[in-house]
């Protein structure tokens, strides 16, 4: 299975990593170029522009830094508009907003192209390790054929329906996660004030 990745970010870079060491074709893309360096060394190949890499695979996957650089590398000059087409595929892992993965999704679906997003739940370890939570949402039958990407770079994928839901549940899951770390630190300094050891109670929370 022959794969194109966009961005080559702490994520990305990590990530399609993964994937050249569990056999798959990579052809990876970089605004700074220089940092594909690494994984060419590993077997990938490299295009110049995001519309090259749709050109030459069926399945480009991209993951990208914030919803600027998502909609850049699909409607600036060689982007992805300029390839999409009929039997291509298009996901977007990057975390943005539903309005933005519905504006991606309807230029693609545009010209013909298939669409997933799937924003993970994770950060750089588990990408390191495969051990990402993909949260997909769009084309089903898209979904289904990257069932076997999903399962390198994941433990475990869900598919959400409709385009924008999988935005919304990853932002809803990091309000989850960013009120559990508020809740902890507190504990940590309260704990300090009433003059217990802050050692013992990480050994409790974690028992």
């Amino acid at each position: 299975m022959e794969v194109g990745f966009l961005g080559l970010g702490i994520m990305g870079k990590a990530m399609s990593m993964n994937l050249l060491k569990n056999g798959f074709k990579v052809t990876v893309w970089n605004r700074t170029l220089s940092k594909c360096d690494e994984l060419v060394e590993h077997g990938a190949s490299v295009c110049e522009s995001p519309a090259e890499v749709i050109k030459k695979c069926k399945y480009t996957i991209a993951m990208l830094s914030d919803p600027c650089a998502a909609l850049s590398v699909v409607f600036d000059k060689g982007g992805v508009l300029e390839q999409i087409c009929e039997g291509k595929g298009y996901i977007d892992m990057s975390t943005v907003d539903a309005e933005t993965s519905l504006k991606i999704n309807e230029a693609i679906t545009g010209k013909g192209g298939r669409f997933v997003e799937g924003p993970v739940s994770g950060s750089k370890k588990p990408a390191e390790d495969g051990q990402l939570i993909i949260l997909a949402a769009g084309d089903k039958a898209l979904f289904e054929e990257s069932i076997p990407a999903f399962d390198v770079l994941g433990k475990r994928s869900f598919y959400l329906g409709q385009v924008g839901n999988g935005a919304k549940m990853k932002l809803i899951v990091n309000m989850i996660m960013g009120s559990m770390m508020n809740a902890f630190s507190e504990g940590l300094v309260l704990a300090d004030k009433s003059g217990l050891s802050s050692d013992t109670l990480l050994d409790i929370l974690v028992r």
